[in-house]
């Protein structure tokens, strides 16, 4: 990693490197880059993987073996902003086959606890729409689905 711009440092337990090749799976523009390694100074054990660095997305991240102190909350979320249902769909499905979590409105945690929220493109225009009626809607609508449903939303947002 170089010192411009930003990385996303993901704390795993043991998992590293398992979530860092599924995240690359998943997502177009992505790769696994340096894994370094602990050594005799530990404190995991000598030559397991202590850090992976991958790029998902064309986004940098650093997935660490730090141990069970800390996990993930909803409190940090990524958000994929999706050109149509197919997209939607698909990210969907990646992220909570294998022990991922649905969750309301476009939320979900993938199988090691991250949190996404799977957005269809145009969808915060509809939710902030000028007009309070349509934007009611919509944001009703929403709350009653967990994957969003582009169609329902735009039938919601059109009153049908």
């Amino acid at each position: 990693m170089t010192a411009d711009g930003f990385t996303t440092c993901l704390w795993f337990d043991g998992q590293a490197e398992d979530a860092a090749h599924y995240y690359v799976s998943i997502f177009k523009n992505s790769s696994i880059g340096r894994i370094g390694r602990y050594n005799e100074a530990g404190p995991g054990q000598a030559g397991s993987v202590l850090s992976v660095e991958f790029t998902a997305n064309g986004q940098k991240f650093v997935a660490l073996n730090g141990g069970p102190q800390f996990t993930f909350t909803e409190a940090i979320s990524f958000q994929i902003f999706c050109a149509d249902q197919e997209e939607v769909d698909y990210h969907w499905t990646k992220l909570t086959e294998n022990g991922g979590t649905p969750g309301p409105c476009g939320w979900l945690k993938d199988k090691y606890g991250v949190s996404w929220q799977v957005v269809p493109d145009g969808l915060l225009d509809l939710l902030g729409d000028a007009d309070p009626e349509k934007a009611t809607r919509t944001t009703q609508a929403m709350y009653e689905m967990g994957k969003l449903d582009i169609a329902t939303l735009r039938k919601a947002y059109a009153g049908a």
